[in-house]
């Protein structure tokens, strides 16, 4: 329990950093990075229910970093105010996240 607490908050920072450094991501503060990453990972989920393990980030595929950018984008309908991107932005964060995910994988975050 303790180790999904620490990934869910590192996931949190990540999206907060990941906003300073793309231009139009904007997350308010990081109690609207810890909500927008907690609608981010159960819109993951849903995508990898719906489209297949293939749609997630880990598959490094053209399909999973398509469907990150999309989960990115829809977040910000679902949570208005925590999180604010254009379909620019929520490709480039879908590139960013990948890169950290690639270098830092999330069973070990």
């Amino acid at each position: 329990m303790i180790g999904f607490i620490i990934r869910f908050i590192i996931s949190a920072f990540v999206l907060l950093v990941v906003s300073w450094l793309v231009p139009g991501l904007s997350v308010a503060g990081f109690t609207g990075a810890l909500i927008a990453a907690a609608v981010i990972a159960l819109l993951g989920w849903a995508a990898e229910k719906l489209l297949g393990e293939k749609a997630t980030p880990q598959a490094r595929g053209l399909t999973g970093f398509l469907a990150a950018a999309v989960v990115i984008y829809l977040a910000q309908f679902i949570v208005p105010g925590t999180i604010t991107v254009n379909i620019l932005g929520a490709l480039l964060a879908s590139v960013v996240i990948g890169l950290v995910d690639a270098v830092i994988p999330t069973e070990l975050r």
